[in-house]
């Protein structure tokens, strides 16, 4: 059996559903990758009192960093210690940093590191870039070793490959 993949994961919460719908999707999916031999790191910025409002402590099956979330530059310090890992994934929806995270993530493209973009909420991402021709993920979008999203079907792969 292979090792297990290094994955570092940039979302709004793991350990916080405040204002963040997407932490149940992200527990499912970390917990599922971890009990196949992955290893993950979340990162997530200390925004929206999130971390005043804990829903679980760290969970063994991840290892969770929190940046914080009014300095651009431990946003960038989060993403560049994901260096070197197997997959980098930045989920739609952080909250803070969402520009500069979907950009910076791509730095750390390589041949050995792939890098994912997970939408949690393809209507109001795509909504955004259709909207404003000029928005910076437009032209991200192609570079993205994956685009991820949990629905949409055909309308929303359609609609990614368009932009």
């Amino acid at each position: 059996m292979s090792k297990g993949l290094n994955i570092s994961f940039f979302g709004s919460s793991l350990v916080s559903a405040y204002w963040n719908g997407a932490a149940t999707y992200y527990r499912g999916l970390i917990r599922a990758l971890h009990e196949r031999g992955h290893r993950v790191t979340f990162y997530e910025p200390d925004a929206y009192n999130r971390q005043q409002h804990l829903d679980i402590l760290d969970p063994d099956w991840a290892k969770v960093v929190v940046y914080p979330g009014n300095d651009d530059s431990a946003a960038l310090k989060a993403v560049e210690s994901a260096r070197g890992e197997d997959l980098i994934i930045k989920a739609s929806g952080v909250g803070v940093y969402d520009e500069l995270l979907e950009r910076a993530v791509l730095d750390l493209q390589t041949p050995e590191t792939l890098v994912a973009f997970l939408d949690v909420d393809a209507p109001a991402t795509l909504d955004r870039i259709q909207k404003s021709p000029d928005d910076p993920f437009r032209k991200l979008v192609s570079q993205y070793d994956l685009i991820l999203t949990y629905g949409g079907g055909k309308p929303v792969i359609k609609a990614y490959i368009a932009a």
